[in-house]
């Protein structure tokens, strides 16, 4: 079975810097998904299974906070790696994103380096 990854981000500019950052992994058969909100992650989420999500914090509908908190307390995805990927780098921020289970905080801009050596690590699949 192939590994997931969703990529949820309000800007879509973000969605696609992602997806081009994750291209070579998706020649390993990673799927990607993306979604523009928390309410599309949710959904993407129940149908897909990922078994990683890159989380935007500040969108409409659904913040990242709560679609982490909503994951981590379903037993059904608890297993699922979260990433919460933000511009929101004060350390208060960072405090919330581990209160509400996520696996790991990173800030934009991020480095494209670490988002590669963050899914080879999580997905156990060496670029």
């Amino acid at each position: 079975m192939s590994k997931k990854i969703l990529i949820v981000d309000d800007e879509p500019y973000m969605r696609i810097l992602m997806e081009q950052a994750l291209e070579d992994f998706t020649d390993r058969g990673v799927r990607i998904f993306t979604a523009e909100n928390g309410v599309k992650a949710i959904e993407v989420i129940k149908k897909e299974k990922p078994d990683l999500v890159f989380l935007d914090v500040m969108m409409p509908e659904m913040d990242g906070y709560d679609v982490c908190s909503k994951v981590k307390k379903d037993a059904d995805f608890k297993n699922i790696c979260v990433i919460l990927l933000t511009a929101r780098g004060q350390e208060i921020d960072k405090k919330m994103g581990m209160e509400c289970g996520a696996n790991d905080y990173i800030t934009k801009p991020f480095d494209p380096d670490v988002i590669i050596g963050t899914v080879s690590n999580v997905l156990d699949i060496e670029i």
